[in-house]
């Protein structure tokens, strides 16, 4: 039986209660370090590390031998960082940010100051030169994932003394955020459903990042809302459209292939971590709905028969072009695919919440010890997400009374509560930061190539941009 609601349990062997919501919490600032990492996270690393614990030097030690990971990096920060078209130079940024996260981190667990030095030197040059992103569609890819990435890294090196805060926050601020936001609301153009989940999900993960680094709580709010309600394909009741009564729920781009839909659920957790680190719970969100959605392709990543509800999206430009894509199944998977998303998942419900995730511990202890960026092949999918899960995310099982009371923000200032749409909008959502290039730029594969589809070969167009799930001859629209 299908349902399009999350309104069914976990699985029988996953009917531990979870925490509850989080109450709001007051105050004028967010919780720092409150990114992927709070302090206590920090602090567990370190004394785990110290005392040679496993599998954290494990972990450890994959971060140790990445060559983003060493003191001698060099920064080459450019003005415009182009993805997508031509004079693409994106590598450079992808590289730098991951040399920064990495140093910061080997700080933290190792105690090593010329390793925060360098975070400190990578972020300062890129925001004392870097003024836009440009490139065909591709570049709110590279506003989404990099505008979070950098977040991260320097939430980690915040309080260092030659850290430019301000200065920082302000490249995220006019560079990343405004695309990222300008996206979420317009999706460059096109009909709501041209852009795969994960276009939305890099999109959402800079805004929230960006926000919280920021402290910017009517920009956080908007990134929840939009998690919850938004009419994209990266909102949660649109990635995972359908939810069983087996307790797994179908992932929308299963039906595209393993990396994207990989890339999906890395980024949808990445975006409950950092929620969580405020004192938001969208993990939990919609009856745990995420869980039930990492479950169906951890079990689909590790060879297992899955099911798949065939679904019709609609594609084009808005007063443009039209077509449609219709898939029926689940893409052919390589069980040996491996990318560093699932300790950080497996932690938050098992550990965290106690609850079974059966398929995702399975994943997740496969893929231990999670490296980072550079570990994963030289492309820029190898840099999509920050990895080191293994190091940063294994937690000891908390006890059922702190575990009832949800999640709590940590650090130096009040968790946000802010869960929906902020009452004002952003004023720099529409503003363009980047050229446009030409007329190829809608893109609906994150490749550089423009695909123009058309209502042919028994696929037809479908006015309106809505997605359709078809199961035995019934049509329903999702919600």
């Amino acid at each position: 039986m299908l349902k399009a609601t999350g309104a069914v349990g976990i699985a029988a062997a996953a009917t531990t209660t979870v925490s509850a919501a989080p109450a709001s919490a007051a105050g004028a600032a967010f919780a720092h370090p409150g990114l992927l990492h709070t302090g206590t996270d920090l602090a567990r690393m370190a004394a785990k590390v110290k005392a040679g614990a496993q599998p954290y030097t494990a972990g450890y030690a994959r971060l140790t031998a990445n060559r983003h990971a060493q003191s001698g990096w060099t920064a080459r920060p450019q003005a415009t960082v182009v993805r997508g078209g031509t004079g693409q130079n994106y590598t450079i940024l992808y590289n730098d940010i991951h040399a920064a996260y990495q140093n910061a981190l080997r700080h933290h667990a190792g105690g090593d100051s010329a390793h925060a030095d360098t975070a400190v030197a990578i972020l300062n040059a890129w925001s004392a030169k870097l003024t836009g992103l440009a490139g065909n569609a591709d570049r709110f890819l590279a506003a989404g994932l990099y505008g979070y990435q950098f977040a991260n890294a320097a939430e980690l090196v915040r309080d260092h003394p030659d850290f430019e805060l301000d200065r920082f926050q302000e490249m995220l601020s006019t560079v990343f955020a405004p695309l990222s936001d300008s996206f979420l609301a317009e999706h460059n153009g096109a009909v709501i459903t041209n852009y795969w989940t994960n276009w939305d999900l890099t999109a959402v993960a800079c805004v929230l990042a960006t926000g919280i680094f920021c402290d910017d709580k009517a920009q956080v709010a908007r990134a929840v809302d939009y998690f919850k309600h938004g009419e994209g394909l990266g909102s949660i009741k649109h990635a995972i459209p359908v939810v069983r009564d087996d307790g797994l729920a179908e992932w929308l781009e299963a039906g595209r292939d393993q990396g994207h839909a990989l890339l999906g659920v890395g980024l949808m957790g990445t975006v409950c971590e950092m929620a969580w680190n405020q004192g938001i719970d969208l993990y939990g969100y919609d009856d745990s709905r995420f869980l039930k959605g990492a479950q169906y392709v951890a079990k689909w990543c590790l060879g297992g028969d899955v099911p798949f509800t065939a679904n019709t999206r609609a594609k084009g430009a808005v007063n443009g072009w039209s077509g449609a894509e219709t898939v029926t199944e689940a893409a052919v998977v390589d069980p040996g695919m491996q990318r560093p998303i699932w300790a950080m998942i497996s932690n938050h419900y098992t550990k965290r919440r106690g609850v079974s995730a059966s398929y995702v511990t399975r994943i997740a202890a496969k893929a231990s010890p999670e490296g980072g960026g550079g570990d994963y092949g030289p492309n820029s999918g190898g840099y999509d997400q920050l990895g080191f899960g293994t190091l940063a995310f294994t937690r000891d099982k908390v006890t059922d009374s702190v575990a009832s009371r949800g999640p709590v923000a940590s650090g130096g200032g009040s968790g946000s509560g802010a869960a929906g749409p902020s009452s004002s909008s952003s004023a720099s959502a529409s503003a363009s930061v980047s050229p446009v290039s030409g007329g190829d730029d809608l893109a609906a594969t994150g490749s550089d190539s423009f695909v123009g589809w058309t209502a042919a070969a028994g696929v037809s167009a479908i006015a309106g941009g809505l997605l359709f799930l078809r199961r035995r001859g019934a049509s329903r629209g999702a919600e």
